[in-house]
């Protein structure tokens, strides 16, 4: 995974965090959702690179073997 989607996906955790924190301290059920929402969502998409990184690696052994 490169260090920039990473980077990405705990900067979008992190706001999601906030806004759930908000959300609960505020009373504010929409934004505390949203939060939630944006936590999972980064989840997601971390995990969703890793297997894009280990079907790449698994690619690359494959294709890099001699002949």
């Amino acid at each position: 995974m490169s260090a920039h989607e990473k980077f990405n996906h705990k900067t979008d955790k992190l706001e999601g965090q906030a806004k759930e924190g908000f959300g609960k301290l505020s009373g504010d059920k929409s934004l505390e959702t949203e939060g939630k929402t944006q936590q999972s969502t980064a989840d997601l998409k971390d995990k969703l690179t890793d297997a894009k990184d280990t079907i790449k690696g698994a690619l690359n052994n494959l294709t890099d073997r001699p002949k």
